[in-house]
């Protein structure tokens, strides 16, 4: 059969040391004369921040800013950041930070003209189409952490702070417009989100490369970026002024969620509810859980991945694959199961429910059954 598939790719990407000097020009591409910045609470005292503001300010666009930003967004900080976008009188939205600020400033900047609820823009069939295209805001995208790669995507996860599940709001038009993506930025992070954000990008370019789907361009894709993190976050979790490091860790980065067009797969449809009902990291988690997802899924990954083993200079088989996970953990300090992460007491059948409803189960290279779902949730344990 001839392959039939919709493909779409980035935006237009300012790379490199300093660029965050180029933050007005940025707007000025996007069309913003009085933007917002939003991040999260733990940036919004810090100096990188304060430099852009002061950027910003500089250039006579203000120092507005908007901060009340939880480590997993919910529709209650959105309903806060939507008071003060329409209450300053703002044209555009800066998002900025690691995934929560630029997933929640992307939010901002969708709904600030919409009537409907958000969860009528849930990722499931055409939802999308719902939503009124010209009134949504223009992004510039700035990303202080290189994981989720949220810069160069088209959705956001947002938790609902009532169901306590983790919900994916897509539209074409919530990719940003700029991004700047400025490793100097990066260099402040702490070690352990270093190394959670980073096995983010691992888990996106690692569920791409295995999803059953067509696109054989974000194929290639993964599996660069697979090399980088395996060459670079070693590099950077151990020296994080190591700026090349941290450089190819922002480009793996946006690699990873430029691959997972091609899917997704049970690493995060068990890490979305696990992260929403026991609040941990989510990149973190994923990485805790990413070995027993490779035993479940086996069968129909093994010879991909003594592909990718091959490619990446560790062996010729499915166990170097394997082995390099628990090599990258061990030496980042992920920890051992979902227990030792401070998953404790949990509702497994919730949970089940839960991954199973996630949109990324339809991207896992195993089909996805409350049984073998169960039986993983029970395993990263």
């Amino acid at each position: 059969m001839t392959p039939n598939a919709n493909w779409s790719y980035p935006t237009a990407i300012r790379f490199g040391a300093g660029r965050i000097a180029e933050l007005p020009a940025a707007c000025a591409a996007a069309g913003l004369t009085r933007p917002l910045l939003v991040t999260d609470k733990g940036l919004a005292g810090l100096p990188i921040t304060a430099r852009a503001l002061d950027i910003l300010d500089a250039a006579g666009l203000g120092r507005a800013v908007f901060a009340e930003v939880d480590a997993n967004p919910t529709e209650l900080n959105l309903a806060l950041g939507l008071e003060a976008y329409r209450a300053g009188g703002h044209d555009g939205v800066i998002a900025f930070g690691g995934g929560s600020g630029l997933d929640l400033g992307k939010m901002v900047a969708f709904m600030a003209g919409q009537t409907r609820p958000v969860w009528d823009f849930e990722d499931i069939g055409d939802w999308w189409t719902r939503a009124d295209a010209d009134a949504i805001a223009p992004i510039v995208a700035v990303p202080t952490t290189a994981g989720t790669g949220s810069e160069v995507g088209r959705a956001s996860v947002l938790t609902n702070s009532e169901t306590h599940e983790k919900k994916i709001i897509f539209h074409p038009k919530v990719l940003p417009s700029v991004v700047i993506c400025d490793p100097e930025l990066t260099v402040g992070m702490p070690k352990a989100i270093t190394a959670g954000t980073g096995m983010d990008a691992f888990a996106h370019c690692l569920e791409a490369y295995c999803s059953p789907h067509y696109h054989p361009m974000s194929q290639g894709i993964a599996l660069e970026g697979l090399r980088l993190v395996t060459e670079y976050l070693p590099r950077a979790y151990a020296d994080g002024t190591d700026l090349e490091a941290r450089a190819q860790m922002m480009s793996a980065a946006m690699m990873g969620a430029v691959a997972f067009q091609k899917g997704l797969g049970a690493i995060h449809a068990i890490s979305h509810p696990i992260g929403a009902v026991h609040n941990t990291h989510h990149g973190t988690t994923n990485a805790t859980v990413m070995q027993p997802v490779l035993r479940m899924n086996r069968p129909a990954i093994e010879d991909r991945l003594a592909r990718a083993a091959a490619y990446l200079g560790i062996g010729s088989d499915f166990d170097a694959f394997y082995a390099l996970v628990g090599r990258l953990n061990a030496e980042l300090g992920i920890p051992a199961n979902l227990t030792a992460l401070g998953v404790t007491d949990p509702d497994l059948d919730a949970l089940t429910a839960s991954a199973l409803k996630d949109p990324s189960t339809g991207g896992n290279p195993v089909e996805m059954t409350e049984e073998n779902t169960r039986r993983l949730l029970e395993d990263c344990l």
